[in-house]
């Protein structure tokens, strides 16, 4: 086993991670919560933000790292990389920057909503799920991308 083959293992995983955290939470644990009364769903999704916030975080760092650190074992240095390199790269820089946003705005102001009682959690939940739709849409764009690429 090489260190690019230990470096896209990692990649993978923490893609997994992030893009599949953030789809369980869109397409199973959204439509699931929607059921229960309104404290309630604050309550359950203050809970498993803070759980999985941490673990987008983390994914983000490590596919930033992974990623910039193949490029030059692939393909010597980033200008010789093909266009999904380049298209991944900037896609995943724009998620990580959106996951920063996301924790230091909408999700700092949701906590501070929910742990004070409710007052304003609801909007910024809201908010909450609107950076996280939009860096759905971008990771599946970016897997798509890596599947799809010339063999």
């Amino acid at each position: 086993m090489d260190g690019v083959a230990v470096l896209r293992a990692l990649h993978l995983l923490a893609a997994v991670l992030w893009v599949g955290g953030m789809a369980f939470a869109h397409l199973a644990l959204r439509p699931a919560a929607a059921g229960l009364p309104g404290r309630e769903r604050l309550l359950l999704w203050r809970r498993v933000l803070a759980r999985f916030l941490p673990v987008a975080g983390a994914s983000a760092l490590v596919l930033l790292a992974t990623g910039h650190l193949m490029i030059p074992l692939l393909y010597g240095a980033l200008a010789h990389a093909p266009l999904f390199v380049h298209l991944m790269l900037g896609l995943g820089w724009v998620m990580a920057v959106l996951y920063a946003v996301l924790v230091a705005g909408p999700w700092r102001r949701f906590r501070a909503a929910a742990d004070a009682g409710g007052e304003g959690a609801a909007a910024e939940l809201a908010r909450v799920r609107a950076v996280v739709t939009i860096n759905l849409v971008l990771g599946v764009l970016v897997v798509l991308i890596a599947g799809l690429r010339p063999a």
